[in-house]
């Protein structure tokens, strides 16, 4: 019995689509190799903009209208923005890759790229490199296959943006997501699937928190009595706030530096914390923000201040109603393809964190299989590359001529 996925890309569709990708596998691994050999760090920003200045190619060489975005502070490289016009009267999407790594400049040289017994390594490779060549040949291969049916891509507009600093929170280009996520009915981002093969349907949000905790300065032998200890305060803290743990359903904090004190013969009057937030519901993230607030505001030691800087904060991408639909969508040409999907919530944020927290259906880990990011051990299945970015192609023309999608509009989503 045909499914509403087969009805909307049937069978012989379907295999241009993997046929296409496949022709264009070693050019794939060719850029892969390119993208993973260059130091971009989210503050490296010659390597940023080197990758920026190659993605702007690809997407104006497939027919996109680019434009690049500049952080005004001239730290963080540039956002690309590329925009795809379809179908008049067609739904609107906005496609997410991050173009950075967390990996400090000289990790490309020593850990450069490499493929053995079809498992790809190397700074990047699965954060996101290939998730946004995914991103960029499966727009590609969607392109391609529409025209040669005779009709345009299945959307009225279609923007795609590749930021630069998604490992640091996305500072510089979330005013860029979120004007076009407000305009959009769906939302892709294509960081890699999870190792067992999992997209992703839900994230914790995340809050970066700096925490200083002020005290007062003595000696600590001869009058240790006219000291107030910040060190002794943020101990205390320090308890309280991993006391939050589990407080509510998904509530992870953890304080992870503590920078305090300057001699063992001095009480110390400065330390700072930084503390890791996280919550897989809204409500609960802001009822743990507040606890930490009331934490700082009664220290344990006296004529002890404590301040709270909030530095970024994703809200929890929660999975939509709607963002169910896509979920369904996918699977069913995933059985098309030969292989099961499922989808699944998980603790790290990305950019779909900010697409669903404005109540736009959004789906996430659209891109290869992999995994230990962010490590020495990061690895990516490089036989997965064709079908997952056949999937991403398909998806795509899917959801453009889904007529329940199309009866979406953008504010209406639920949120």
């Amino acid at each position: 019995m045909p499914t509403p996925s087969t009805r909307l890309v049937p069978p012989a569709e379907l295999s241009a689509l993997r046929a296409h990708v496949a022709a264009a596998e070693p050019a794939f691994l060719a850029d892969l190799e390119r993208l993973v050999n260059l130091d971009c760090g989210s503050y490296t920003r010659d390597g940023v903009n080197e990758v920026a200045t190659w993605v702007a190619a690809f997407l104006a060489r497939i027919g996109g209208e680019v434009t690049r975005h500049s952080d005004r502070d001239g730290v963080l490289g540039d956002t690309v923005e590329a925009v795809f016009r379809g179908e008049p009267g067609g739904p609107r999407a906005l496609l997410v890759g991050h173009m950075d790594t967390v990996f400090p400049a000289g990790t490309a040289g020593a850990r450069p790229f490499r493929v053995e017994d079809g498992i790809a390594r190397g700074p990047g490779v699965t954060d996101m490199k290939s998730g946004l060549l995914t991103l960029l040949y499966g727009l590609e291969a969607a392109l391609a296959v529409a025209r040669a049916d005779g009709g345009p891509l299945p959307f009225e507009r279609l923007t795609v943006i590749a930021n630069p600093d998604e490992e640091i929170g996305s500072p510089a280009s979330t005013p860029h997501i979120e004007r076009v996520a407000r305009a959009s009915e769906v939302a892709f981002s294509l960081e890699c699937a999870r190792a067992n093969g999992d997209i992703v349907s839900s994230r914790k949000g995340t809050g970066d928190y700096v925490i200083t905790v002020n005290g007062r300065a003595a000696h600590a032998g001869v009058e240790p009595e006219k000291g107030r200890s910040a060190i002794l305060a943020a101990a205390h803290l320090v308890v309280a706030l991993h006391g939050l743990n589990g407080r509510w359903p998904g509530v992870t904090c953890n304080v992870g530096v503590i920078d305090g004190g300057i001699r063992p013969n001095v009480v110390a009057e400065r330390t700072v914390l930084q503390v890791d937030l996280r919550a897989v519901e809204r409500a609960s993230m802001e009822a743990a923000d507040a606890a930490i607030r009331a934490l700082a505001s009664a220290p344990a030691v006296p004529d002890v201040s404590i301040e709270v800087e909030l530095r970024h904060r994703h809200w929890p991408m929660e999975k939509l109603p709607r963002s169910g639909r896509l979920v369904t969508l996918a699977q069913g040409l995933a059985d098309g393809l030969g292989f099961e999907l499922r989808d699944a919530a998980t603790g790290g944020a990305s950019d779909a964190n900010t697409t669903a927290g404005l109540g736009v259906p959004s789906l996430d880990g659209l891109g290869p299989i992999g995994g230990m990011d962010h490590s020495p051990e990061e690895w990516l299945d490089a036989s997965s590359i064709v079908p997952r970015t056949t999937l991403f192609a398909a998806l795509l023309l899917a959801t453009g001529r889904d007529p329940e999608v199309r009866s979406w509009r953008p504010g209406a989503a639920e949120g």
